[in-house]
């Protein structure tokens, strides 16, 4: 279904590719507040990091943390969001050849109503209830009957998500015991406590906000996810919840989620792994008295269209900062190949390479393993007419080192925390940038002691 809708978007997505290339230098989110540091304090807060943003309540949507106790330590894992009635959804899943069973369930409900009157999120850190057969199939089911008890709804109106250890039954008991509790403390003013309850390795809650025109009415896009590794393109472990008071219709919802998840959340990688649970889910609760929207495409929508990419874009980079063991951003443009696929993936072969990332960790201007990965891409290029530049530095240029190389500046220019790295491979007009993070000592710590 993905493959067929995205080849169905190829028009629109044609139509708004340009701008959008353009926004993404552009696009901060101001983040007035300050940062909330992660629970699990063994893991020190990313030198990357950006403060959560303010995040005023929107309108249809209710939210709530609770400790369910997936944590040895002190600590929400649980999440809950309520949405009013008439809430379209729409979803874009990992691809992963094992998906895990709350994936499932949320690709198998969002199908069969078309996202329409979804009624509730529920999330879990610390368990992701993935390879888990059957059994984990049945916990879900469980989650989401409680809850639609609960809230006066159908089982198959609640979204459910996990993150954490694959391989772990999930202990749904934990969850439905704590519902009273969490329901009880629903707010609509709890974004940044959502942000925090569904972190697992990240260093600090990712949040971004905006807010558009639609027709001449004011309309509130607001998101947060959490990753930190096992991070990588093709749904990009990675949640990410994003709400609107807009009226839009399910179609058009879904249209707007598989068409900008290509453009932000596929264009980050941290380590090259895919997770079995990636989930964006987006949600449109129709509150905010803009007129309703059915077409992805229509006029009226194009300022939303606007910021709901940098919303997603802005969560999307913030997953990048809190790489796992990150100490540099790195963006990485490729130009000149032959189509955009092409120059995708062979940026992607860039930011995914070992030796090129543990180079920028030494601060290492080694454009020699730049080059080596943009040929083991295997993706047609013009030897003699490559050029490698980091930031304004000319590394290489006509299948050869600079003459204006100078490894003084080079050096200089590599201790900054952000790093640009560009590339053209001298065969077509394709273009594209992906965003990825070093490959520190931090990295290896983590996973080596994740479990335990």
């Amino acid at each position: 279904m993905g493959q067929t809708l995205e080849r169905a978007l190829d028009p629109l997505t044609s139509a708004l590719k340009r701008a959008a290339a353009k926004r993404a230098d552009k696009q901060v989110v101001e983040k007035p507040a300050a940062a909330v540091p992660a629970a699990k304090a063994a893991l020190p807060v990313s030198p990357l990091a950006v403060p959560f943003p303010k995040m005023p309540p929107i309108p249809g949507v209710q939210l709530a943390t609770g400790r369910a106790g997936f944590y040895k330590h002190e600590r929400d894992d649980l999440l809950v969001m309520r949405f009013a009635r008439g809430t379209s959804a729409a979803g874009v899943f990992t691809r992963h050849g094992i998906g895990s069973a709350p994936v499932d369930w949320c690709k198998k409900h969002l199908e069969a109503t078309m996202g329409a009157d979804v009624r509730a999120l529920v999330v879990n850190a610390g368990c992701a209830n993935s390879f888990t057969g059957k059994p984990g199939a049945d916990a879900v089911r469980r989650v989401a009957s409680a809850v639609a008890k609960r809230f006066d709804c159908r089982q198959r109106d609640v979204m459910v998500a996990s993150t954490g250890v694959i391989g772990v039954l999930l202990d749904d008991a934990k969850i439905t015991h704590r519902l009273p509790e969490v329901e009880h403390k629903l707010t609509d003013d709890g974004w940044a406590g959502a942000a925090n309850a569904i972190m697992t390795t990240d260093t600090f809650p990712k949040g971004a906000y905006a807010e558009a025109l639609i027709d001449g009415e004011k309309v509130r896009i607001a998101g947060i996810c959490k990753g930190s590794g096992m991070i990588a393109p093709d749904m990009a472990t990675m949640l990410a919840f994003v709400a609107t008071d807009a009226a839009i219709s399910p179609t058009a919802l879904q249209t707007l989620a598989s068409l900008y998840t290509r453009t932000t959340f596929n264009c980050v990688t941290v380590d090259g792994d895919r997770s079995t649970n990636d989930t964006l889910l987006l949600f449109a609760t129709g509150q905010s008295g803009a007129p309703n929207i059915t077409r992805a495409g229509d006029r009226r929508l194009a300022d939303f269209r606007d910021k709901l990419e940098a919303v997603l874009l802005d969560l999307a980079l913030q997953l990048v900062r809190d790489g796992e063991g990150a100490s540099k951003f790195v963006k990485i443009t490729v130009t000149g190949a032959e189509s955009p696929a092409s120059a995708r993936k062979i940026a992607r072969t860039i930011a995914e390479s070992p030796l090129v990332k543990t180079a920028f960790a030494g601060e290492d201007a080694n454009w020699g393993r730049i080059v080596m990965a943009v040929g083991r891409a295997d993706e047609p290029i013009d030897r003699d007419r490559v050029k490698v530049q980091f930031g304004p530095l000319i590394a290489a240029q006509d299948g050869l080192i600079s003459p204006t190389y100078d490894e003084a500046k080079m050096s200089a220019y590599m201790k900054n925390q952000e790093l640009e790295v560009s590339v053209d491979v001298g065969v077509g007009r394709g273009v594209a940038t992906v965003w990825t993070c070093d490959l520190t000592k931090q990295y290896v710590a983590i996973n080596g002691d994740y479990r335990s």
